[in-house]
């Protein structure tokens, strides 16, 4: 033990305070014995460490820092090498902002296009998350800074995040729900993990052994520090018994009274303890040690370029009829729509950026060579109609050769701690889509989302570029790619489907009560709609480009695949070629293609070249629950390289040695899974596929501490059922401003048990039990158990600070 010195003179009360937060962002400091505290904060697409007193979800400004586009949006770009240089570029800003640990990138799989915080995750599938985020660790780490993936794991869904059980299969977490976090762990070689607020099959993240312990230490060889969510830790005790080393934000010192009561009742070993205290130290220790490198500045113009270049590479070129794009030199444009004034750049919660230099497109027009006739809103961005404003906008389009309309979601549609409700656009942005198309039917739509649409307006428009959340530099790359300074190589990281109704998870998203059932199994996104031939309206891996590329001479091997690209077109660009693996589905399910390489290709027009991708352990590879480890089923595979997952340029086939001796399932048990028809699974079919009865996730008469405060609807106090309607209320009139109020939304989600996590001290456990009491009907007990629990906290808590200070 490397500071086994340090270890042993620390008290019992030490090192049970120390596993849990000081504040809001940081780490409990002991000067006795000289161990400094740590910086937190969040960072998946720019820092956010808060000027002055911290809260979770950002209310309270920040200092100002590069706002780079979503993961969403970079993921667009399936550039590793540019995923890189951002994280590298995010490690710098931390570092010269005393930042140790930056808390991203989130990689959790976009089951559903209705999760609220798609927004800030790469892919639907785990493979390309898996790459870009250990990329982006890499760079963080280069500057002594540790990387925070996260929410480890299966946290698909916003609503009742911490309240919620993930039901699904073993083969369906390690194939789906984990792989994204395995490559970043093994490959990005993670410094730290943070776990998520839900329960997977029971047990919460955060204290489940089987996750924390089995797979990410055992198996993946993770020696890092592991951090609960803000507020996501459930038992502490629990916690450090499974390896979890920090609980955060602040929940006081009722939390180490916790431990030391374990200790007492046998719950929690001193090895276990020790263990959680070594893990911490080390992390502390050793990004103290880096602070010797301390930067205090960072060069904001190259930052600010490499934004703009991270945008310019994640663009999506989804449509261009008669080849509309480029524009010309001189071309008469109308610029219209909201967001051409206000920009949509970056999505809402505790990921918001104070930009350092946020640009938008009324302003950077100017220094295009477009003859702009002029700027409209055209609509307002609450959905409220507005008919001043749309006539404005539709005399404005006669003016002009071509209208550059500016359209997609508003904040209220994506954000965290909340899930969309359905997948369209506002309809006065559709409405005044197709006005301007009756008077100009030469129309660009410049889109700003975070997450996948329906699009059934799309033939008003003959081009359309998306620019996801583009971040503060957005402006500046869109208009780049629309001049023609830049080819645009962006490819969707997900599926657009034609509607909702068609995704394989919309019988069962958001979870019902308690249980977030995941019956479709491994059949997500792509490997839905592929293996069950369900039209799409832009599949997975999908963009177009102002040139054009042709595959020839597929050669495969052992080793990997290799093939000719040629830019066949008359523009210089870039190409995302995509290597898809199908199985020999003879004894074991699955998808029938499966992402298992890609590159991003720079040619020349006219240019031809040999490309390599190479078969990695992930190829072949399944999860059989029989044997409980991967293994390879032999027989003949199916490798096709293409544009995109629908799009498929080459095929070829491989034949595989098996490894499989026992076969993990019965076909006739499981004609779903085995036919794809996955979304109306019955329960005895998904209950043979979980190997166990379904567990009863129904809700009580009676709350618990582990029930969510928007289920006060059905408590027995009348007092808790005001509460309800005053806080359902007051969320209802914040989302009818249009931007969503987010320490509502987290209140109006959090259990009981998250009081006493997330109010510094101020409440504990006994107290939260006192308030369920009062909730559910005993009034005056719990009122009772609040008061004394009140005062006995507070003495236990003066107490404890001083057996602290004590030198």
């Amino acid at each position: 033990m490397k500071y086994k010195h340090i270890l042993e003179a620390m008290t019992l009360e030490e090192k049970a305070a120390i596993l849990s937060g000081k504040n809001v962002w940081q780490t409990r400091n002991i000067d006795r014995l000289n161990i400094p505290s740590i910086f937190c904060a969040d960072g998946p697409h720019g820092v956010r460490r808060q000027a002055s007193s911290g809260d979770h979800l950002g209310l309270n400004p920040s200092l100002p820092a590069t706002c780079f586009p979503t993961a969403a949006s970079v993921a667009n770009s399936w550039d590793e090498g540019l995923c890189e240089e951002i994280g590298n570029a995010l490690g710098e800003e931390a570092k010269s902002q005393g930042v140790n640990v930056l808390l991203g990138p989130g990689l959790n799989i976009k089951r559903s296009p209705l999760c609220g915080r798609n927004f800030e995750y790469f892919s639907e599938d785990p493979y390309h998350a898996g790459k870009l985020a250990a990329s982006y660790v890499r760079g963080i780490q280069e500057q002594g800074v540790y990387a925070c993936p996260k929410h480890f794991a299966v946290n698909s869904q916003e609503l009742r995040r911490m309240a919620m059980n993930a039901v699904l299969d073993e083969r369906t977490l390690r194939e789906i729900y984990l792989e994204g976090f395995e490559i970043a762990v093994k490959e990005g070689k993670a410094k730290s993990i943070m776990t998520s607020y839900n329960e997977v099959n029971g047990t919460y993240t955060n204290e489940n052994k089987h996750l924390l312990k089995d797979i990410l230490r055992d198996e993946w060889g993770f020696d890092g520090l592991v951090i609960t969510d803000w507020g996501g830790s459930n038992d502490h005790a629990k916690g450090v018994a499974a390896g979890s080393h920090l609980e955060m934000p602040s929940p006081g010192l009722d939390s180490a009274r916790g431990l030391i009561k374990a200790l007492e009742d046998g719950s929690l070993t001193m090895e276990e303890l020790d263990t959680c205290v070594e893990g911490l130290l080390e992390a502390v220790f050793d990004l103290n040690q880096k602070e010797d490198q301390k930067k205090t500045s960072f060069d904001q113009k190259a930052h600010h370029r490499l934004a703009e270049k991270a945008a310019e590479e994640s663009v999506v070129l989804l449509k261009n009829e008669g080849k509309l794009l480029p524009l010309p030199s001189g071309c008469k444009v109308a610029l219209i729509g909201d967001f051409a004034v206000e920009p949509r750049y970056q999505g809402a919660g505790s990921s918001l950026v104070m930009p350092l230099n946020l640009e938008t497109m009324e302003g950077t027009i100017k220094q295009y060579t477009l003859n702009v006739v002029g700027v409209a809103k055209g609509y307002l961005r609450n959905g409220k109609e507005d008919a001043s404003l749309e006539s404005q906008a539709v005399e404005l389009a006669k003016k002009a050769d071509v209208v550059l309309y500016c359209f997609g979601l508003d904040e209220l549609s994506e954000t965290e701690g909340m899930d969309r409700s359905h997948m369209r656009l506002p309809k006065n942005q559709i409405k005044l889509l197709k006005s301007l198309a009756d008077v100009n039917p030469s129309i660009v739509g410049i889109l700003s989302a975070g997450s996948a649409i329906e699009m059934p307006w799309q033939e008003y428009c003959n081009s359309i570029l998306h620019g996801y959340l583009s971040g503060e530099a957005g402006p500046g790359a869109m208009l780049r790619i629309i001049t023609g300074e830049v080819n645009p190589s962006g490819h969707l990281n997900e599926t657009y489907p034609i509607k909702y109704e068609d995704t394989p998870s919309c019988q069962y998203f958001p979870g019902k009560e308690r249980n977030s059932e995941y019956r479709e199994s491994l059949f997500v996104g792509y490997r839905y709609y592929q293996t069950a031939e369900i039209p799409v309206q832009y599949p997975f891996g999908y963009g177009l480009s102002y040139t054009t590329f042709e595959y020839s001479e597929l050669e495969v091997t052992k080793e990997g695949v290799r093939f000719q690209l040629k830019n066949t077109g008359s523009y210089d660009g870039k190409e995302v070629v995509q290597l898809y693996v199908g199985g020999p589905n003879q004894r074991v399910f699955r998808p029938n293609k499966e992402l298992k390489g890609f590159a991003k290709v720079f040619l020349k027009a006219g240019e031809s070249q040999q490309v390599f991708i190479a078969f990695d352990d992930k190829a072949f590879r399944y999860w059989n629950i029989a044997t409980k480890q991967f293994e390879v089923e032999g027989g003949q595979y199916t490798i096709s390289i293409g544009a995109n997952v629908a799009d498929v340029r080459l095929k070829g086939a491989i034949e595989i040695e098996g490894t499989t001796e026992i076969f993990p399932y019965d076909p006739e048990t499981l004609k779903s899974y085995y036919s794809a028809k996955v979304c109306n699974v019955k329960t005895e079919e998904f209950e043979a596929l979980l190997g166990h009865p379904v567990p009863d996730g129904s809700w009580s008469g009676s709350l618990g501490l582990n029930d969510a405060l928007c289920q006060m609807y059905y408590a027995k106090s009348l007092l808790a059922r005001l509460i309800y309607r005053i806080l359902t209320g007051l969320k209802n009139k914040s989302e009818a401003k249009g931007k969503p109020n987010l320490n509502l939304l987290f209140i109006y989600n959090m259990p009981f048990r998250g009081i006493a996590k997330m109010t510094g001290g101020a409440v504990s456990m006994e107290m939260a039990e006192g308030m369920v009491l009062a909730v559910n009907g005993h009034f005056l007990k719990g009122m009772k158990k609040i008061i004394v629990g009140f005062f006995a906290n507070r003495k236990a808590n003066h107490a404890y600070e001083k057996k602290l200070s004590e030198k």
